[in-house]
């Protein structure tokens, strides 16, 4: 397993949810963290927790459907002088369920299309090139098991448009010390998930960051959180072929 120690991981979506308990994983694990969200102040006691533990933090804030947004934000990432050594891309929006769905607005679609999907890619473009010539880099983009749903069109066909970004740049990292790999954390009572959904946060751990963990020649899989419920950190990467 990976010694992440003293690395720099940028987490997307930090504030709640799996993004808030990838950002503890993280930290547990002795890693620096950038955490974004939509607004600081949302990330700013968690910040002063890991600082508190000896940690480096900063929160960086970004509206993801905004995309010179994002940009203004890799900017500001890059005016810190920190090395990003790994990326969780967790942020994302199920923007509607729609009972009549070919009634979908085409705003479902681009709303999902820039935050499940151009945002990430962005982010991951903007930080590639740097760790392929450094030799090393972990990227995890998060996904949705999500299949035959048309009233979920827009979010399923972002995240399916996601995956296949992620898997066709994989292709080109094996050699690299650079690995890309998606998660999908399963139905989850988040605020996305909602109160119906079958599966409690925490279980998704480790699941959603076993990707950051992984050794050189793991790339392009997808990572199915709950296949790892209840395994701690090693057992889960130890687990990966």
């Amino acid at each position: 397993m990976q010694d992440l120690k003293g690395k720099w991981v940028l987490i997307t979506g930090a504030a709640r949810g799996l993004g808030r308990l990838a950002a503890k994983t993280m930290a547990g694990q002795g890693c620096n963290l950038i955490l974004h969200s939509r607004d600081t102040e949302h990330t700013k006691a968690l910040e002063e927790e890991f600082k508190a533990m000896g940690l480096e933090c900063h929160s960086v804030a970004a509206d993801l459907n905004d995309i010179p947004s994002v940009q203004q934000m890799l900017e500001e990432i890059d005016a810190l002088g920190v090395q990003v050594d790994v990326i969780l891309n967790n942020a994302g929006l199920q923007i509607a369920y729609r009972t009549e769905y070919c009634n979908t607005p085409p705003e479902d679609f681009t709303v999902s299309f820039n935050i499940n999907t151009i945002a990430p890619a962005m982010i991951c473009y903007h930080y590639l090139p740097k760790m392929i010539e450094r030799g090393y880099g972990r990227i995890v983009n998060t996904t949705s098991g999500i299949d035959k749903e048309p009233e979920q069109a827009g979010y399923s066909a972002a995240k399916a448009a996601l995956d296949k970004i992620t898997r066709d740049m994989a292709s080109r990292l094996n050699g690299t010390g650079v690995t890309m790999n998606l998660t999908d954390p399963g139905w989850c009572r988040t605020d996305l998930g909602g109160p119906n959904a079958p599966n409690a946060p925490e279980s998704a751990i480790p699941g959603v960051v076993v990707g950051a963990f992984v050794d050189d020649d793991v790339n392009g899989q997808i990572f199915r959180a709950q296949e790892f419920a209840g395994m701690t950190l090693e057992e889960a990467v130890a687990s990966i072929k």
